[in-house]
């Protein structure tokens, strides 16, 4: 077989084009070879029955009534047979294209409706569709998410929440010879709804279909002899219990003519699983590459030839000449293996990389890139036209010519499906002949917009807003309560676990921020300079992180930036999979990663340089009572951290162990001291006394003590002091802090003329500094 033979199983030519159409299968000659094989079926019958009735050893399988006795577990098996179909066939969809734009075949993965297809079977239909069951109905359909070039999409069926679905099964334990079935639309024949079932056995597993000059990549797809043919796409492959393995995409045929050879493929559920949450996510998702090219070594192994210096896969060591020899748990032994496993994956993820380079072999962890950029990949979805319909042969007259097309349509106008689409869309007259490729103004019902919002990047934003709620609110529900003002602070305290620990502190306020680590205190005014810090590699970057889900939970959504649901992806390259909410703070984009049961908080990234390693803050949390059942995210309540796992890269550079974590919206839960220099809202406060102590020292630096006081003016340190002086009424006490005290005292006298400041020079201001505020 050729690469000629390949054809997308909706009847598009897009992927491949035969030769010029052979006479032997055309017209009559296509019918006097179709009644010369049916002869020789029925004679070959003949011969197995006459061999069954002279021979006497066959006699065993007759019973008593001379009919043919099968043994029991013939029997039981075609009851499973049998028992399998009907459980799978009620989730197998029939797609058709509103207005008549051709169809095709989904299947439903849950009982809320959502359903999976293929883009090129969606990509007709754009934003809604009409979708039939086995049961009888029609239902509008809306269009979800969609896969450009691994050719899925996701929709959602509406009008029901209880629809029947298929169980996923596990396409990594396929193997070639096992059973399986396709249950679609061939043909759009389903006009009465009623699906087409084909029986065969998996005749490949792991087959790359290069995508030759078009965005559809088929990468470790499933091959089986059952019959597939147009109008099959998007529709299920089961496995012998009526598990789904897979979703039935491309066929290949005959070079001169469209007959099915017995050779079709299906994208595996595996690789749909793997893109389910960035589908579930509205957006128009990309697949991942390595971001280096891998050649294979004429010794055998996948050699990498080329890698960007820019690529995470560079900065954890992949360098030219290292082979590479598994992908995510999976091994690879050539260049085609690699780029087989990467097609499997959506761009963003985070993937175990074990390769060996200079006689060592190293095991890490490699983010990986886009194959496209946004716009090159809208652009070139955007330039590829939609495949035409699955079309019927017409039947051929005496008075007209065979090579002449036909306008009359062989499909019969049964009161079925296709009826009750005509009746839906309020049309008369007779039901539809086989939808052509035009397609008529549609009219996009209620129920369809209603879930239905047009943004770019998106197939639907919807959806996208959907997921950023319900992950909002399970955060808002485990995180410590903010009183519900964007004013609230947070103060943190604990220590690192070294040896020995040392005490660490974070505030963090509406004002600013400040960590303290030991003796060393930083402070930040402006929430810009920690992309600086980031890029550093720094411990107080985590201030970044708290930061910022502090804000998102107080602002929202809506208010805090950019924020869209990502999808779903490995937790540092391990599964269940995590929803990743993202958020773009100013230059930093912030990724929050929850579990995909308990919704709960388990690892932040904060972004700064994208060409560098992110901030990774781990969140672990005291051992769950295995006795326990799981809670729902609703029922959830605050469960402190008890680490913060700082991480830059592959390694861990500070563990924070948590012993208070609290909101401050008064005095309590403070400490003895803190309680003191703390009433109301106090973090406030310590702003107000770094303001004054900035210019305070810069005043005190100045080594003529006669200009201090025009120094003082100049600086607007008096007006400061006024500011200061009124602190002890907002909470801050300033016989906690003697020097402050003292100072703001004897520069007061500086503006009476007393120039008594002398005795100060030299003074360690860090400790008024640390004195006076919430430290």
């Amino acid at each position: 077989m050729t690469t000629q033979d390949i054809q997308c199983s909706c009847g598009a030519e897009e992927c491949f084009s035969g030769a010029e159409q052979d006479p032997l299968k055309s017209g009559k000659n296509r019918e006097k070879r179709a009644r010369l094989l049916e002869c020789v079926r029925w004679v070959a019958c003949l011969i197995v029955g006459f061999a069954f009735a002279c021979d006497p050893t066959a006699s065993s399988l007759h019973g008593e009534d001379n009919q043919i006795a099968l043994a029991p577990i013939l029997m039981e098996a075609e009851a499973q047979r049998v028992s399998a179909i009907e459980r799978a066939k009620p989730s197998a969809v029939s797609v058709f294209v509103p207005g008549g734009g051709g169809g095709g075949s989904g299947v439903l993965i849950s009982p809320d409706g959502f359903a999976l297809t293929n883009f090129h079977v969606s990509s007709p239909a754009g934003s809604f569709m009409r979708c039939g069951l086995s049961d009888g109905q029609i239902y509008d359909a809306v269009i979800v998410g969609i896969d450009p070039v691994g050719d899925l999409a996701l929709i959602r069926l509406l009008g029901r929440d209880d629809f029947p679905y298929a169980q996923l099964g596990d396409s990594r334990l396929a193997r070639v010879g096992d059973w399986c079935m396709v249950i679609g639309n061939p043909f759009l024949l389903a006009s009465n709804l009623q699906p087409t079932v084909t029986w065969g056995i998996l005749s490949g597993v792991g087959r790359y279909q290069y995508p030759s000059g078009t965005l559809l990549e088929y990468g470790d797809c499933l091959q089986t002899d059952a019959s597939i043919n147009p109008g099959n796409s998007g529709g299920p492959l089961y496995d012998s219990d009526g598990k789904l393995l897979g979703i039935v995409g491309r066929a290949s045929f005959e070079k001169r003519g469209r007959v099915n050879v017995g050779v079709g493929y299906a994208i595996s559920i595996q690789q749909a699983k793997n893109f389910l949450g960035s589908l579930r996510s509205g957006r128009i998702v990309d697949h991942a590459t390595l971001g280096a090219t891998v050649s294979t070594d004429p010794d055998g192994g996948a050699r990498v030839s080329n890698v960007l210096q820019s690529s995470d896969a560079y900065r954890r060591g992949l360098r030219y000449g290292a082979e590479i020899l598994e992908i995510d748990g999976r091994t690879v032994q050539n260049a085609n293996e690699v780029q087989k496993v990467l097609a499997t994956l959506p761009s963003g993820w985070r993937v175990r990389v074990n390769y060996r380079l200079n006689g060592q072999s190293n095991e890490t962890l490699v983010r990986l890139m886009s194959v496209h950029q946004e716009d090159e990949l809208l652009q070139k979805m955007s330039a590829a036209l939609p495949p035409p319909p699955p079309r019927p042969q017409p039947k051929p007259t005496e008075s007209q010519d065979e090579s002449q097309p036909s306008d009359e349509s062989d499909q019969p106008n049964l009161p079925g499906g296709l009826e009750k689409m005509r009746e839906a869309e309020g049309g008369e007259g007779p039901a539809p002949k086989m939808p052509t490729l035009k397609v008529a103004e549609k009219k996009i019902p209620k129920s369809v917009t209603a879930q239905l919002i047009e943004r770019k990047g998106y197939a639907n934003y919807f959806f996208n807003q959907q997921q950023q709620q319900l992950l909002f609110d399970a955060l808002e529900k485990q995180s410590p309560a903010l009183s519900g003002t964007e004013e609230a602070s947070w103060v943190i305290r604990g220590q690192t676990q070294t040896d020995p620990p040392v005490p660490f502190q974070c505030v963090i306020s509406d004002e600013g921020m400040i960590w303290k680590l030991g003796d060393t205190v930083t402070e930040f005014q402006n929430r810009s300079d920690l992309y600086d810090v980031i890029n550093n590699r720094s411990a107080a970057a985590v201030l970044a992180a708290i930061d910022g889900l502090r804000r998102f939970l107080t602002q929202g959504p809506q208010k805090f930036g950019e924020t869209f649901y990502l999808g779903s992806m490995p937790l540092g390259g391990s599964r269940p999979l995590r929803d990743c909410l993202v958020g773009n703070d100013g230059e930093l984009e912030l990724r929050w990663l929850t579990h995909p049961q308990t919704r709960q908080l388990e690892a932040m990234e904060v972004f700064a340089d994208r060409d560098l390693d992110p901030l990774e803050v781990w969140f672990e949390y005291p051992p769950a009572d295995a006795t326990a059942k799981l809670e729902s995210p609703q029922s959830k309540a605050w469960q402190r951290p008890l680490v913060l796992d700082l991480r830059y890269g592959t390694e861990s550079i500070l563990r924070l162990e948590i012993q208070a974590w609290e909101t401050l919206s008064g005095a309590e839960g403070l400490q003895p001291q803190e309680k003191e220099q703390l009433e109301g809202s106090q973090v406030r406060s310590f702003s107000a006394t770094h303001q004054i102590l900035n210019p305070m020292q810069e005043l005190l630096a100045t080594d003529d003590h006669a200009d201090r006081h025009a120094s003082s003016a100049r600086l607007g340190i008096p007006e400061q002091i006024r500011k200061l002086q009124t602190l002890p009424s907002k909470g801050l006490n300033l016989q906690t802090a003697p020097g402050l005290n003292i100072l703001t005292n004897q520069i007061a006298g500086w503006d009476a003329g007393d120039d008594t400041a002398s005795q100060w020079d030299g003074k360690d201001w860090n400790a008024d500094r640390e004195a006076s505020d919430v430290f």
